[in-house]
């Protein structure tokens, strides 16, 4: 009997560790089902237990290893379609396997899944040959390949989530084209004050002190600045690199994410915008788990996993827990004053007809447009906003050192 290490998820989401001794992972893994625990990571030997400089050493061993191992999201939606197309040309498991093993492009996918067809050979389900790589398969994809293995659907399940990925991906990549462009006019702008206040300004600096005179208020605050950022920058890096590291220290702690996740719902324009990107993640995450068999208790507590807002996934754990008394979906989640009326309407003509995972799709599509249209609206304002702050900015400098200049002209006359 050998020693397991274990992380795993309570009901409220929670995260717990410890050490069970077991012949087998599977023997792990069912106990922790039974407890009612959902496994996340489990190690053959008590690594997360070690304390000290061990266990410090051992994490950051792992955080290497999975930073190394990463894969995009594009990268697991095309191995998730290759491997649905090659199911449904009748080829077994573990040829499907092989042959993905040998095509994909990505070293770090491709030994993941040569570690996958390993243990599917050995015995092991994929989805529990999955669950060991949880920092590339994320909960919901491995509870969404169980169902399909215990309904023996598992390449209707996998063209699901292909397209749930899919889906997914092309909203990120619309926030990340419309976001290119504000970020390339704030570098920029940047660097041209830092290389205004480092090289441009002292070369008046000399100048001016060399002429004499008194010169205006508005050139005399730029030159100060000129001089404390060239005398201090490393100071205000490093300041700013530990204000930096302490809030995202403090919004990683329970209490400041819940703090700063409450802050971001509540922010003018923008809190309506992450409201609806989350009811999106959730819409679309919980109907993709129900047309696929997962029961609606069991895609609630995934679901939740998956949100990335604390309020809202303490919300679903208040409404997981009424669902469970038998109090529907819709009645809950209005309850909770988090989700709009126009998603609470859907939802609750989706449990009228018998529809509640199509119309939870169609909830996710249509807040899915809706962002993509905030976002590009927002986007288009931004970036004229942004380029009338560095020309005002610029145009301050320009004219404080303009304005110097006459003046000791003026004195020279």
């Amino acid at each position: 009997m050998a020693q397991f290490s274990y992380r795993a998820s309570t009901a409220d989401g929670q995260i717990v560790e410890g050490v069970i001794d077991a012949d087998v992972e599977s023997t792990v893994v069912a106990s922790l089902r039974g407890q009612g625990y959902i496994p996340i990571q489990i190690d053959h030997g008590a690594k997360l237990a070690r304390g000290g400089a061990g266990a410090w050493a051992a994490g950051l061993t792992e955080s290497f290893e999975r930073w190394r191992d990463r894969v995009s999201n594009r990268d697991l939606m095309l191995f998730t379609r290759e491997l649905a197309t090659l199911l449904n040309a009748g080829l077994p498991l573990d040829r499907c396997l092989q042959s993905l093993a040998t095509l994909t492009e990505k070293e770090s996918l491709k030994a993941i899944v040569r570690r996958v067809l390993v243990d599917v050979q050995e015995g092991k389900s994929l989805s529990d040959a999955l669950a060991v790589h949880d920092y590339v398969f994320p909960a919901l994809y491995v509870n969404m390949v169980r169902a399909g293995e215990a309904g023996g659907v598992l390449e209707m399940i996998l063209e699901r989530l292909a397209d749930y990925l899919e889906q997914s991906q092309k909203v990120r990549d619309e926030v990340s084209s419309a976001m290119t462009y504000p970020i390339f006019l704030v570098v920029v702008g940047g660097l041209m004050m830092v290389g205004m206040l480092t090289y441009v300004l002292p070369k008046f600096a000399v100048l001016f002190n060399d002429l004499g005179g008194a010169l205006p208020a508005s050139t005399q605050f730029v030159m100060a600045l000129s001089d404390i950022f060239r005398a201090y920058w490393w100071a205000m890096l490093l300041g700013s690199g530990v204000i930096f590291f302490g809030v995202r220290r403090w919004s990683n702690s329970q209490k400041g994410r819940a703090t700063v996740d409450r802050f971001k719902l509540q922010m003018p324009i923008l809190g309506d915008l992450f409201t609806k990107m989350q009811v999106a993640t959730v819409a679309r995450t919980l109907g993709t788990m129900l047309k696929s068999g997962v029961p609606l208790i069991k895609s609630l507590e995934i679901v939740k996993a998956v949100v990335a807002n604390v309020v809202i996934g303490r919300a679903l754990t208040e409404v997981q827990h009424d669902v469970s008394e038998g109090k529907g979906l819709a009645s809950p989640l209005e309850r909770t004053g988090v989700f709009p009326s126009m998603a609470l309407q859907m939802v609750s003509v989706g449990e009228d007809t018998g529809r509640l995972d199509e119309m939870l799709l169609v909830v996710a599509d249509h807040y899915d447009r809706d962002v993509s249209n905030i976002i590009k609206s927002l986007m288009s304002m931004i970036g004229p906003i942004v380029m009338i702050f560095i020309a005002g900015l610029v145009g301050f400098i320009i004219m404080a050192v303009m304005s110097a200049i006459f003046s000791v002209n003026e004195l020279i006359e």
